[in-house]
């Protein structure tokens, strides 16, 4: 029996969702257009197949959060998915936390970094840059409207550039919003009754 997941870990999860997803051999063909569906898809997420259900948005939605994650220049990747963890954390969105914590691991070659977010939440003590971009993705996360000059100085004085806060403020603020469709859409779920 699969068990909704409560804690934090850098194993992704299965997500479980509460509205059901557009069948790829009933999808319309707006719906195959927005999830750039060929012949050699193998699989489609849950998630996706969700989104779906408005291709308009889900069509608009796929270039913004590629060009936020993976576009070129500017912040480099592991630093954008500080972002997505750092607001994943404030939101509970453990999902987002996993994925995102195991990209880090992997683009940065060091798991220490998502070890201390995990362990010590909002509390997170890391190296200086990482620490900038942590606390600041975890503020704007937790109320927008506190940012402000202050913290654009303490990113500069960590030795980020206005195109890297730039690309940090995108990936944060993406994984607000992420955060709370993957919470009203579905759960994230273990079936191998691991300790959760």
């Amino acid at each position: 029996m699969a068990r909704v997941i409560h804690k934090f870990t850098r194993t992704v999860p299965q997500w479980r969702p509460r509205v059901t997803p557009v069948r790829l051999d009933a999808a319309t063909p707006e719906q195959l257009n927005a999830l750039k569906v060929t012949p050699s898809n193998t699989k489609v997420s849950d998630y996706v197949l969700v989104l779906a259900h408005d291709p308009e948005s889900l069509d608009a939605r796929s270039p913004l959060f590629n060009a936020v994650m993976y576009g070129k220049g500017g912040l480099d990747r592991a630093g954008r998915e500080i972002g997505a963890i750092g607001a994943s954390i404030v939101n509970r969105c453990i999902y987002c936390a996993a994925v995102h914590a195991q990209r880090h691991a992997q683009l940065s070659g060091d798991a220490t970094v998502t070890d201390r977010i995990f362990a010590a939440g909002a509390q997170a003590r890391l190296e200086p840059r990482d620490q900038a971009m942590f606390d600041f993705s975890v503020k704007l996360a937790e109320t927008p409207p506190a940012t402000g000059p202050t913290d654009m100085q303490a990113l500069r004085d960590a030795g980020l550039t206005d195109l890297e806060i730039a690309d940090l403020i995108l990936a944060s603020a993406m994984f607000g919003w992420a955060n709370r469709l993957m919470h009203i859409l579905g759960d994230p779920v273990r079936d191998d009754g691991a300790e959760a």
